[in-house]
């Protein structure tokens, strides 16, 4: 395992990263995610993340049950607070109050003491951004927090941020955790600039394009039974747009790319993604211990600049890029 720092801060974390988003608690059961976590510790992971949401908390609980037992100090673990986590119109959002709550909670839930990082899950519209700010910040005095980054934030949002930090005196935020692969670049003309020089690092999720970039996804065939597309447990919605018969043919094009660098299809994926200097660390999830194994092979990989165009040139306009495709609700969900 590689390991970089998380954006200028001094926080080293495994450039592959484990996260449980769609199954821990929700698509496979305990045993098979305890195994999973198993494997990632065997293969030199360290780092983790969740989030309070996932799986209505239930992620946080199981991820929390299977490092029980770890040395804490040889971990990263990161969660996050937005979306909601109960009924009230206080259980969700940016809030002091909702921060503070949901923390203890996730605190609870992951059986420890404190988090590496925490992570602001979208931007809240309803909430002042200073308000927010002056929270993350009063947990990371606490010793609650270590470090403050966002997830699905634009460049402007992210911008604001640190000037009000910087003017506050609060602690900046470290990190940024965007969806990006090699079909989906929407932060590479805003935000990927704008963190280069603020020194904030991208933790992405979905390098594999929500398993589209395995190649398993044929054009013109039927969805394979039991994949994240058939689902219904929330990655079908996140899915359908990789599933047009050009962009799969595509995709199956890089097959010969990923054969002569002695590559499966997911480890070209993610580490194309680990290509980005910006990038601090790929998430990548599993329902069985193999695919932990296959998937951190993509650690230390280079991929020669030639390599990088021929990418280019198969997957052509395909390739979403829009920064105007991040976008958090304009009221709390």
């Amino acid at each position: 395992m590689e390991f970089r720092r998380l954006g200028r801060s001094g926080l080293k974390i495994s450039e592959i990263a484990y996260g449980n988003w769609l199954t821990h608690g929700s698509q496979v059961e305990e045993d098979a995610a305890r195994d999973c976590v198993a494997a990632a510790l065997d293969e030199g992971i360290t780092t983790f993340d969740t989030a309070d949401v996932y799986a209505g908390t239930r992620a946080e609980e199981v991820l929390g049950r299977a490092l029980k037992g770890q040395r804490r100090e040889g971990l990263e673990i990161f969660t996050k607070v937005y979306w909601p986590t109960g009924p009230g119109p206080n259980d969700r959002g940016l809030s002091r109050k909702h921060i503070m709550e949901s923390l203890h909670g996730s605190l609870r839930r992951l059986q420890t003491d404190y988090v590496d990082l925490y992570q602001a899950h979208r931007f809240d519209y309803e909430t002042p951004l200073e308000e927010t700010l002056r929270a993350f910040d009063d947990l990371v005095r606490q010793g609650k927090v270590l470090y403050v980054g966002v997830s699905e934030w634009r460049a402007e949002e992210i911008e604001r941020a640190l000037k009000i930090a910087d003017e506050m005196g609060f602690d900046r935020i470290v990190s940024s955790q965007p969806q990006y692969s090699m079909l989906w670049r929407v932060i590479e003309e805003e935000v990927v600039p704008l963190c280069e020089r603020e020194g904030v690092g991208q933790i992405v999720w979905s390098p594999i394009a929500q398993g589209v970039l395995t190649g398993k996804y044929q054009p013109g065939r039927p969805l394979p039974e039991g994949s994240r597309a058939t689902d219904g447990k929330g990655g079908a919605d996140m899915i359908r747009r990789f599933l047009d018969d050009d962009l799969l043919t595509r995709v199956q094009n890089l097959r010969p790319i990923a054969d002569e660098l002695g590559l499966t299809m997911a480890q070209l994926a993610i580490a194309w993604t680990l290509q980005n200097p910006n990038v601090s660390a790929a998430i990548v999830g599993a329902s069985r211990p193999e695919q932990v194994r296959d998937n951190v092979k993509a650690a230390g990989v280079t991929l020669e600049a030639e390599v990088l165009k021929r990418i280019d040139d198969v997957l052509g306009d395909v390739v979403i890029r829009d920064p105007a495709l991040t976008v958090s609700p304009s009221e709390r969900p």
